[in-house]
């Protein structure tokens, strides 16, 4: 029998830290990576099926038009879930002492912008000419800006967290070349097309591995 008052104070500690591995944080991770998936496979898909187009020249907005375009504005509106939910799920999964509210709050933002980018189609030029294609691509650049900068600020907390401390450097890596290939994209002539699916598939992988840490690999 353990009469030490000191244990007994302690004990609820541990108790109330092994929540943060319930079944509603590792069902966010899942659901951010069903809409990562969805978005991934689709826009693979199409860059095969529309043969009209060329993959390295043409951004993935402008796939919206023409053949296939209703499933490529889905998968827009997919993740846009999964990424408030990769929000909340890391914010509850990590230790009090490494949470921290601002990837919380760059997570919903950059989900809601990603709505609004979805929802308005993008002109066939490089730079916007209507009113609709202003909208998508201020949109899009903050989308961007806020999931790029959340997954950086979110590896960045891992370290605090000795039940997260393995992830930190690969989540750490991918997300400071996505913030580093972001803003060179932005500020080069590199060209539309490939530049913007290179930094796509950057956030995707971040995406991926952070919610299947969260779902899979959370501590029991």
């Amino acid at each position: 029998m353990n009469t030490h008052p000191v244990a007994s104070r302690v004990e609820p500690a541990r108790d109330a830290t092994s929540t943060r591995a319930d079944s509603l944080t590792r069902a966010l991770g899942i659901i951010a990576l069903v809409g990562v998936a969805f978005i991934t496979v689709t826009c693979l898909l199409v860059q095969f099926l529309r043969t009209d187009l060329s993959w390295t020249a043409t951004s993935m907005s402008i796939y919206v038009k023409g053949p296939y375009g209703r499933w490529v504005q889905a998968s827009f509106f997919a993740p846009a879930p999964g990424i408030a939910a990769l929000g909340i799920g890391w914010y509850r999964a990590l230790d009090r002492r490494a949470r921290s509210v601002f990837p919380l709050v760059l997570f919903v933002v950059a989900a809601a912008a990603l709505c609004v980018t979805a929802s308005f189609i993008a002109d066939a030029t490089r730079w916007p000419v209507t009113v609709h294609g202003r909208i998508h691509q201020w949109a899009a650049f903050g989308t961007f800006i806020c999931v790029t900068t959340a997954a950086l600020l979110q590896s960045l907390r891992l370290r605090f967290d000795p039940d997260w401390h393995e992830q930190f450097i690969e989540a750490t890596t991918i997300a400071s070349v996505s913030v580093v290939y972001f803003w060179v994209y932005a500020l080069s002539p590199i060209p539309r097309g490939v530049g913007e699916k290179a930094v796509i598939a950057l956030v995707l992988a971040w995406l991926w591995r952070a919610s299947w840490w969260l779902a899979w690999c959370a501590p029991r």
